[in-house]
């Protein structure tokens, strides 16, 4: 994969990102960042009976880091939070078509932002400083 651009459908999802934007009222919130490379991600969830039923994600970062945290909305929509958790960066740059070697970390932190959020809401707290 050396050398790899990105697919169609991560500069897709990189240029327009799907739900995108802060959440009215979120159930649990996680937040990321990545020291390295200066990339973070705030993912929103609001959740009835351990059900998604909105997602929102705000990145600032890479083309990479922004379509991972967008197309991860997607996967998630709907899912339990259990089936969320287990997603892998992997799923999310499979679900791309593939990302470049040196961008799978982009991918991970849309993962972390959201196991943050669902481990909040499995503490029955928003986020981390309430």
């Amino acid at each position: 994969m050396a050398g790899m651009q990105f697919t169609e459908k991560t500069l897709d999802y990189a240029k327009n990102p799907r739900n995108q934007g802060e959440m009215e009222q979120p159930t649990a919130v996680g937040e990321v960042s990545n020291p390295d490379c200066g990339d973070s991600t705030t993912m929103y969830l609001k959740v009835e009976d351990g059900i998604i039923k909105d997602v929102t994600f705000e990145t600032f970062g890479c083309a990479a880091a922004v379509a991972s945290s967008s197309i991860l909305t997607e996967m998630i929509l709907g899912k339990t939070v259990e089936e969320a958790y287990k997603l892998t960066e992997e799923a999310v740059a499979d679900e791309l078509g593939g990302l470049p070697d040196k961008k799978m970390h982009c991918s991970l932190i849309g993962i972390d932002a959201m196991r943050k959020a669902i481990d909040n809401y499995r503490k029955g707290i928003v986020r981390d400083d309430d």
